[in-house]
């Protein structure tokens, strides 16, 4: 057993499904510690840069061999740190987050990235946010969930997350993107992105973010 009996409870699903937000003060709410898996792969898209997953196996290899990731804090103060310290911002651009969708498709990055996600959830009770952490990486999780939205929804909440940043979106792009990545996700033969058999689905299209914590902390309570 990946977790050693720790509790676990895991949340998957597309880019833009609301993951991440939500997932934070669930943890926060379930008083376990969040992992963000997804930033564990934008950590290495960015340290080897533009075309990181053309690379030889070997040299993607020892990149991984020579990262650490470890957690610091609790609930939604957890800090996921890559070589004892948090992820820069640079790491959270679409550009990387397309970088780090290529290198998610290799088994060598899954497989070097599955083991040290298990290690954490070895050492704490943990919300593991990510792609396949139901199906993959803590199959035996009591309580696995599935979010997800229509590409339209998710494009649209990426503009207004830039444009309260100041930066510049063009929707149609980000759109675009979503799709790609969706089919990319979705079709890879390693661990693709699909709910597992026993995950709560949820459609947030129409949800708050309170309502779809709510229902997440209700049922990973019982």
């Amino acid at each position: 057993m990946a977790s050693s009996g720790r509790r676990i409870v895991t949340i998957d699903g597309p880019a833009g499904a609301g993951k991440t937000s939500v997932s934070r003060r669930a943890a926060g709410l379930l008083g376990l510690a969040y992992l963000d898996t997804g930033a564990m792969f934008r950590a290495l898209a960015l340290r080897l840069g533009p075309g990181g997953h053309e690379l030889p196996e070997a040299a993607i290899e020892a990149a991984l061999g020579a990262m650490t990731f470890s957690l610091s804090g609790s609930g939604a103060d957890t800090v996921l740190l890559v070589d004892g310290a948090p992820l820069p911002a640079a790491a959270r651009t679409e550009e990387v987050g397309g970088r780090a969708s290529n290198l998610a498709v290799l088994p060598v990055v899954r497989l070097r990235l599955r083991l040290a996600q298990q290690a954490m959830g070895r050492e704490n009770d943990l919300l593991a946010e990510g792609r396949d952490m139901g199906t993959v990486v803590f199959p035996e999780a009591r309580r696995k969930f599935f979010l997800t939205a229509s590409p339209e929804v998710r494009a649209a909440r990426r503009v207004g997350q830039l444009a309260a940043l100041g930066k510049p979106a063009d929707y149609q792009a980000i759109l675009e993107a979503i799709r790609r990545r969706d089919a990319q996700d979705t079709g890879r033969a390693e661990a693709p992105l699909v709910p597992a058999a026993d995950a709560l689905v949820i459609d947030t299209s129409d949800l708050t973010e309170e309502a779809v914590v709510d229902r997440i902390v209700d049922a990973a309570s019982r």
